[in-house]
């Protein structure tokens, strides 16, 4: 089992950036993969960033490439999303989520993921 606990959302303008953060427990995470979705009111949950625990590799959705960057802190087993250059349309509750399977490549759908967090709101204002 792992527990999952997000925070760090908030309101933010067009432009400017947010942090959040997704402390995990309850089992060794040496194999974990550690995603981040969004799912924005009327759409479907989507993949925005994956991070490998053990190798600290890293994944990103088109859509975040050069503006989100994904991060674990090990000590803390802590895995951060840094949001920058935030725009409107980044607005969604943000998930964090864990893939305990070993696997060749990193996933990107949920059904790969077994273990969620409640989620956070992030609101971008135009």
């Amino acid at each position: 089992q792992v527990q999952l606990v997000e925070s760090g959302g908030g309101l933010v303008q067009a432009g400017g950036s947010l942090r959040v953060s997704c402390a995990a427990s309850g089992r060794t995470f040496s194999r974990l993969t550690m995603g981040w979705f969004r799912q924005a009111p009327g759409k479907e949950r989507e993949f925005v960033a994956a991070i490998r625990w053990s190798t600290g590799y890293t994944y990103y959705a088109d859509s975040v490439k050069g503006r989100f960057t994904i991060s674990r802190d090990n000590a803390e087993n802590t895995v951060y999303l840094q949001m920058t250059s935030l725009k409107p349309e980044d607005t969604a509750i943000y998930y964090c989520a864990a893939d305990p399977n070993p696997r060749f490549s990193i996933r990107t759908t949920t059904s790969e993921y077994d273990y969620w967090g409640q989620g956070t709101q992030v609101t971008v204002s135009s």
